[in-house]
């Protein structure tokens, strides 16, 4: 067979989109490679959230460009794809900079990748068209050892592109407006992954609780709608989705956090900034108070639930004062987890044509203050796990024999002393310590507190 090398950069949806690009070239023959050497077929999927993604495309680029030289030099003919949001971004621009490039494609139009790489076999091929025809209709079905091989969490895109234009982001631009996937073809995927022993599955999108649709009633269905339909699926026994907008969080999506089992304790939420004033002139379209009251009604709901986020500073005009107001919502809301980030100037955003641009001296101080107070609480939440106990989704065999290795309600890496359990098994376990990066457990016995038991 034929081999393929595919990398993709940045967010869920790119992993998604870069395992049904395998399936796709699967079914012309490709086999799937770990490393760039020998593949007679080298795909890069990009990010292009930030400057220093984009930059990584094109160091990587330079690297591809010598081991296709080099394999050429052996006979060996090497196709070098670029395809995702940087792909779309830049098009053209991409092969005048690296030539080595035989393909760009962008993310709506990846379901013609076979047919753009043969007219790549004479050419060098552009296509970042954003069609109107739906790709996951032309997308096939991904074979079940395939799906046994990349484990028994998934990811499920429900909608993609984004009609919010906050002023700092790309999504408009490089996925378009927004879509959602029809209920029938979402429930055909879940059932596909879940036959084939999927436990975990996470709905994603760029903007995924603004999900709307159509279900097989003929009728506009949400999100909580869907979840509520994909947690009858049978072998699912976890939901999670992301990536959120505060604006979308409606009642009924707050609802199925109460209501329903499946759905795990855990909530990507991104507010970027905690200044009104900034989030203001990010187009966010919510305070920094409306965003506090919406935790709580989510938390009265749910109280086990935790919270991740994201976090933007040095927006152009940010003061101190601004910055103040970020870190004290984060030390108000105590977050499990959180990203935070540099603003970076996108091409064709508004805020990248805005004065008062941040030195980056000093969106490094504020970085670094961020990311103390993020840490501080994420070992927080960890260290009052200990004692707890939780159920854990057993992935992989762990990094010593006799251990097994899993994850948390939360989504924190569990490791526990047991060689007796089977991947895909949900067990209970009583966390008894944590490093940096995970926690560590063993299997709950008869002697342990039912009162010290965390929902799963």
């Amino acid at each position: 067979m034929k081999k393929v090398h595919i990398k993709s950069f940045g967010c869920q949806m790119n992993v998604y989109d870069g395992q049904r690009m395998a399936d796709i070239l699967g079914e012309q023959g490709y086999e799937e490679t770990a490393t760039p050497e020998g593949a007679d077929l080298i795909l890069l999927n990009t990010c292009h959230i930030r400057d220093r993604a984009v930059q990584k495309v094109y160091t990587e680029l330079g690297k591809l460009r010598d081991i296709k030289k080099a394999q050429g030099a052996q006979g060996q003919e090497t196709k070098i794809v670029v395809a995702g949001c940087v792909a779309q971004a830049e098009g053209g621009e991409i092969q005048r900079r690296q030539p080595a490039v035989d393909l760009v494609v962008g993310p709506q139009a990846y379901h013609r990748l076979p047919e753009l790489l043969a007219e790549a076999a004479g050419r060098r091929v552009v296509d970042t068209d954003l069609p109107i025809e739906d790709k996951f209709g032309f997308l096939p079905a991904t074979k079940p050892q395939v799906i046994r091989a990349r484990g028994v969490s998934a990811f499920v895109t429900v909608q993609e592109g984004c009609d919010k234009f906050c002023a700092f982001c790309v999504v408009p631009y490089t996925r378009g407006a927004e879509f959602s996937r029809p209920v029938a073809q979402i429930l055909s995927e879940v059932e596909r992954l879940a036959e084939a022993g999927v436990r975990d599955v996470t709905l994603i999108g760029q903007n995924v609780n603004a999900y709307h649709g159509e279900g097989p009633d003929g009728a506009v269905w949400s999100l909580a709608r869907l979840m509520h339909r994909v947690a009858e699926v049978p072998g699912i026994a976890r939901i999670r989705y992301t990536t959120s907008h505060p604006r979308d969080m409606d009642d009924d999506l707050i609802a199925a956090h109460r209501d329903l089992p499946q759905a795990m304790p855990f909530l990507h939420l991104p507010v970027q900034a905690g200044s009104d004033r900034i989030l203001a002139a990010m187009n966010r379209k919510h305070t920094g108070d409306e965003y506090r009251r919406l935790i709580g009604r989510i938390r009265e709901a749910r109280p086990d639930i935790a919270l991740s986020s994201d976090f933007i500073v040095g927006f152009p005009g940010e003061t101190d004062a601004d910055f103040e107001d970020t870190i004290r919502l984060v030390d108000e809301i105590g977050f499990a987890s959180s990203y935070s980030f540099k603003y970076s100037p996108r091409p064709g955003t508004p805020a990248a044509d805005l004065d008062a641009q941040i030195p980056r001296e000093v969106m490094d101080e504020r970085l670094y203050r961020l990311q103390g107070r993020i840490e501080h609480h994420r070992q927080a939440f960890n260290a009052a796990m200990v004692g707890r106990t939780v159920d854990v989704l057993l992935e992989r065999a762990g990094r010593h024999p006799g251990q097994m290795a899993g994850k948390s309600p939360y989504l924190q890496a569990v490791q526990i002393d047991s060689d007796s359990d089977r991947i895909g098994e949900i067990v209970r376990v009583v966390i008894e310590r944590t490093s940096t990066n995970s926690l560590f457990g063993r299997k709950c016995g008869a002697q342990d507190d039912p009162r010290k038991e965390m929902a799963a």
